[in-house]
């Protein structure tokens, strides 16, 4: 499948933790809120339009326009930073975002396979369309979905999404795959659970005509900086999407599949 050309491109970011002292288990994927900073102001300075994940849904499924030059901005998990300064910075800048939430990690009491982090509370999701940023889900355990029986992938899609709706008092339309694991099988199944669309992880760039139940994203790590944003924005830097799975990454499912009937759902940090 041919590269989208360098026009279509589409930044789409993967932030988790912003915060200066992160659990070693997510400092890996944690930008400090001085670089958070330094990241929304280049984006800015750069001329991209900042849209949600539902209006490149809508693009890609209706055809419904996009700006000229749009980039995506989304944050995975619910880490506490997300209701206050993350969502602060943003309404600041203008730059609408959205947030994918793990129902399990953000209800106290409830089971999760996400290791211990300061977290924020199902109940404060509203607080987050307050400041402007779409809500999506994130499961319910953050399982690798492509290892689940259908019965359980089943119930990590639809439960996430009626607790989402319930605290929320709309409906969710948008997923994303924890650890950006998925399969043709589990696309399906988003699907059929009632999405509209659902992001990956793949780190390149999305496109005008990426799949609407893998949508490209780059993922932020800590060593990532202002010029990796900048030449981001340019369309440049990784390669886009669509593309076809490689050997090896079918190779890996295959073989977490096999471990997970071994050893049951697990963490894959």
């Amino acid at each position: 499948m041919t590269s989208a050309p360098l026009h279509t491109r589409i930044p789409v970011l993967l932030y988790h933790a912003v915060m200066d002292d992160p659990p070693a288990w997510i400092a890996e994927f944690t930008v400090s809120p001085k670089e958070f900073a330094s990241q929304l102001d280049a984006i800015v300075a750069s001329g991209r339009t900042a849209i949600t994940v539902g209006a490149l849904a809508a693009h890609l499924t209706d055809g419904a326009p996009l700006p000229p030059r749009p980039v995506v901005l989304t944050f995975d998990d619910g880490f506490a930073d997300l209701v206050g300064p993350t969502a602060e910075a943003l309404a600041a800048r203008e730059l609408p975002s959205t947030a994918y939430l793990t129902t399990g990690a953000i209800t106290p009491g409830r089971p999760c396979l996400l290791p211990p982090a300061p977290m924020m509370t199902l109940s404060q999701a509203p607080r987050l369309e307050q400041y402007g940023m779409e809500v999506g889900a994130h499961t319910v355990t953050h399982p690798q979905l492509d290892t689940l029986t259908p019965g359980l992938l089943r119930r990590e899609l639809r439960e996430a999404k009626v607790i989402l709706e319930d605290v929320l008092g709309h409906e969710v339309r948008h997923l994303a795959y924890p650890h950006g694991y998925n399969s043709p099988a589990v696309r399906r199944a988003v699907a059929a659970a009632g999405y509209a669309s659902a992001v990956a992880v793949r780190h390149a760039l999305s496109s005008e005509t990426d799949e609407i139940y893998r949508i490209a994203r780059l993922i932020l790590r800590r060593g990532h900086t202002v010029a990796d944003i900048e030449q981001w924005m340019e369309g440049r830097g990784a390669k886009a999407a669509p593309y076809a799975d490689s050997l090896p990454t079918v190779g890996w499912r295959m073989y977490r599949r096999a471990r997970a009937l071994l050893n049951g759902p697990e963490f894959a940090g």
